[in-house]
């Protein structure tokens, strides 16, 4: 298995969905190599193997920051050096090359773009099936169809043709695939991410956002979102949404959570919408932080203009609170009772937010309503989806 990264040292829901699938597939019997392109402590992670693909020549290469992209490589001779994107991942296929032609495996499952070309290295070498597993395209990231990197394009799209099985996280992202590269749809399965309760901590102690607890205990209600500030997300929608909320709910905060290239454009057109301050930008945090946004919330909003799943949707459930998500994601496909809108419709969007934040009782039911759908989610059943495609491509059985 090729991925990016792995929780504790990931940057965003890629991490955390390879992470859960994998421990999935395991418990099912699959003996699992993961291979990083960084050097990191994971003997936490007891299911599978882990091992790093980094040139020959390189002592470590380790995560400097919270971006995907974000490596150093330190060179055994002392010298670091710093990578751009495009080279961290031509590095990683010629050590993934390396390390195909020594390992003994029967499939190769390859996640998201930056990994695709390491797939094929090891296809090419070793005859081995490919499978890529898609939880976003460039034009989802560039936010606009027929948008993006065309270096990008081009590596997704050769990918795409090559593997022997994709797979894509929903419907919204397979139909985006046939429709941006021309696969044949039959060629591709749709595997929605989940959650499963095990993996929530429990809440415990004080919510570590005090001043918006003070502020609820004087009748305030609190919006959250959480994720990554590009604009993929919908980030300026949920604030120009935002500003027609407190029209007419004037004691509503909006916490957001994150970082990314769009943090400073936001916390201008906060101020610009004269909203800045009823908006908090939290940065990126993780562990207790990243927990108590959800739960200081009265209601989550995932405003994505393209969200191939969004698990931070789920998690909202998970930790007590309801989602407003847009109808471009991949988790209004599998959770029924939760609101949705049109990324785009600035003023539904806002109508939904109001009605909740003005309406202690709808904000209950809803989170109740979609808490019933949560609890029957688990990842067991995206391994089970998956394990079938593995024998097809191995074995010509598929049941």
């Amino acid at each position: 298995m090729l991925g990016w990264e792995l929780p504790p040292h990931n940057s965003g829901g890629l991490g955390v969905a390879c992470y859960h699938l994998a421990k999935s597939l395991a418990k099912k019997g699959v003996d699992i190599e993961f291979i990083l392109p960084y050097t990191a402590d994971h003997s936490e992670i007891d299911f599978m193997k882990i091992n790093a693909a980094h040139p020959q020549d390189v002592e470590a290469v380790l995560k400097a920051g919270i971006a995907y992209d974000s490596f150093k490589y330190v060179k055994k001779d002392g010298e670091v050096q710093w990578i751009d994107l495009f080279g961290q991942s031509a590095l990683y296929e010629e050590a993934v090359g390396r390390i195909a032609e020594l390992a003994e495996f029967d499939v190769i499952h390859a996640h998201d773009w930056l990994t695709c070309r390491a797939g094929l290295r090891a296809k090419m070498l070793t005859g081995k099936p490919l499978i890529v597993h898609v939880h976003s395209i460039e034009a989802d990231r560039a936010g606009k169809e027929g948008a993006g990197n065309p270096l990008v394009r081009e590596i997704e799209g050769l990918a795409f043709m090559l593997a022997d099985q994709v797979i894509a996280v929903n419907q919204h992202t397979k139909d985006a695939i046939v429709r941006e590269y021309g696969i044949p749809e039959d060629k591709i399965a749709v595997v929605h991410n989940s959650i499963d309760e095990a993996a929530l901590v429990p809440q415990a102690g004080v919510n570590d956002y005090v001043y918006l607890e003070k502020m609820k205990a004087k009748g305030y209600r609190v919006v959250a979102s959480v994720g990554r500030l590009t604009i993929q997300k919908g980030l300026v929608n949920l604030l120009r949404a935002f500003a027609k909320v407190v029209q007419y709910a004037p004691k509503t905060m909006l916490l957001v959570v994150g970082s990314g290239d769009q943090y400073y454009e936001l916390i201008r057109t906060a101020a610009e919408l004269g909203i800045g301050d009823k908006v908090l930008f939290a940065d990126f945090q993780r562990g207790k932080r990243y927990r108590d946004a959800f739960s200081v919330a009265d209601i989550f909003v995932m405003p994505s203009i393209s969200e191939p799943f969004g698990i931070t949707a789920l998690e909202s459930i998970g930790y007590g609170t309801p989602t407003l998500m847009s109808k471009q994601s991949g988790a209004a496909e599998v959770i029924r009772n939760a609101l949705k809108v049109d990324f785009w419709d600035i003023d539904e969007m806002a109508n939904k937010i109001t009605a909740v934040v003005q309406n202690d009782s709808l904000r209950d039911e809803l989170h109740a309503q979609s808490y019933r759908e949560w609890e029957r989610l688990s990842w067991d059943d995206s391994a089970d989806k998956i394990l079938p495609l593995y024998n097809k491509h191995t074995t010509g059985v598929t049941a």
